[in-house]
């Protein structure tokens, strides 16, 4: 299948021809932060295609332009709830190419997703990590016998949003954040704390740590941050569901920012795109503490190596929690559609590799910035990305 030259996204007003399954009220608020990673059009498309046609969505890889609408029948997926805004704009503008599509996304968290994924009730998975071992091992299952592939879609960082009214700005180094989430440190006015933010007047008001309750990819990428950049503090192995008792749990993203908002005192993580107007953590990195924004997430992304997981056309990511790069955001996420490489039959195959081809594009990489934040994969992801949606198979 080539990749389609797509008109540009419709007004999202048009999801409500569509269906987006959420569990409970999990909507990610809009960020106000612009996504500045480079979106051109992707480097194999041909330097003759003129300005216009750019515009109009991403080229295809071989030169020629494909007319959508052809496709008809309905695509299930499960998974992260950081992805839930994206997954309402890519869902919109999709409905645009092809509207006898139906696609319906229930963000229940990574790890249900992945168990809907593996149980055969989810013909494509969200999810904020890739495959591990023992699930690349099960999906095989539902795979025609074959792998399934982890291709990214989504980068995003994770805040640390707070709620300590009369302070407004609060810098956090690794080792004093890890202190604070293992519950070492319990008070605002906590020497450490203090002596990160000399000029802020901290109150003696105990810590409330809120964390995830369900399995979540968000959970895993926050745990192997601390475990990389504080590693003589925190020792706990990194884990997509959360390792230490005590505090406040709540599920999904939603559930994380509801409890931060309506606690004073309390601390907490989730997908930037999900925090609105609470105030959030400048992270120590090196010398100097960084703001986070979709610029400083995709810093991290770029200088990452990919993950050894055996598959071919894989394209998981050992992200650089540790790094100390200048101007770097070192919490960030990967989102990933986790598809199979190989489904029983074509039409469903078909329906799979025209959603993720739209997911990948510029269009689709700008819908889901404007709609969540989110910084959009490069150009050369998004040729490897390409390369590896045109190899899945069905029949």
């Amino acid at each position: 299948m080539k990749l389609r030259r797509f008109a540009p996204t419709v007004a999202i007003a048009m999801a409500a021809s569509i269906t987006l399954a959420a569990c409970g009220d999990d909507t990610p608020t809009q960020t106000d932060t612009p996504a500045a990673e480079d979106t051109a059009a992707d480097e194999g498309a041909d330097e003759g295609a003129d300005d216009a046609a750019d515009t109009a969505g991403a080229e295809d890889t071989e030169g020629e332009a494909a007319a959508g609408g052809d496709l008809s029948g309905s695509l299930t997926g499960a998974g992260a709830s950081s992805q839930e805004a994206a997954q309402t704009a890519w869902i919109a503008g999709f409905q645009g190419v092809e509207p006898g599509v139906t696609v319906n996304y229930d963000s229940v968290g990574s790890g249900a997703g992945i168990g809907q994924l593996i149980a055969g009730a989810a013909t494509f998975a969200g999810s904020d990590a890739y495959l591990n071992e023992d699930q690349r091992a099960e999906v095989q299952n539902v795979c025609s016998g074959g792998d399934a592939v982890n291709v990214p879609v989504y980068i995003s960082p994770i805040a640390v949003p707070f709620n300590l009214p009369g302070v407004d700005e609060l810098n956090l180094k690794p080792d004093t954040m890890a202190k604070i989430f293992a519950q070492e440190i319990t008070s605002w006015d906590d020497e450490e704390i203090a002596a990160d933010n000399p000029d802020a007047d901290l109150p003696s008001t105990p810590i409330t740590v809120v964390n995830r309750s369900d399995e979540s990819g968000t959970t895993e990428n926050f745990t192997d941050y601390l475990a990389a950049a504080a590693p003589d503090v925190w020792t706990e192995e990194p884990s997509k569901t959360w390792p230490i008792s005590g505090g406040e749990a709540a599920p999904q993203t939603s559930g994380v920012i509801n409890a931060v908002r309506g606690a004073e005192g309390s601390i907490g993580y989730a997908d930037a795109s999900a925090v609105g107007d609470l105030a959030t953590v400048k992270v120590g990195v090196g010398e100097d503490f960084v703001e986070f924004s979709p610029e400083a997430a995709a810093k991290v992304v770029e200088a990452s190596p990919k993950a050894d997981t055996g598959v071919e056309g894989d394209l998981a990511i050992d992200l650089a929690h540790d790094t100390e790069e200048a101007g770097a955001y070192p919490i960030v996420l990967v989102s990933y559609l986790i598809m199979c490489k190989q489904y029983e039959d074509a039409d469903t195959a078909n329906l799979v590799k025209a959603y993720s081809e739209y997911i990948v594009s510029e269009d689709g990489q700008n819908a889901s910035a404007d709609a969540a934040g989110s910084a959009p994969i490069s150009s050369s992801m998004r040729d490897e990305a390409m390369s590896t949606i045109d190899a899945i198979t069905g029949g």
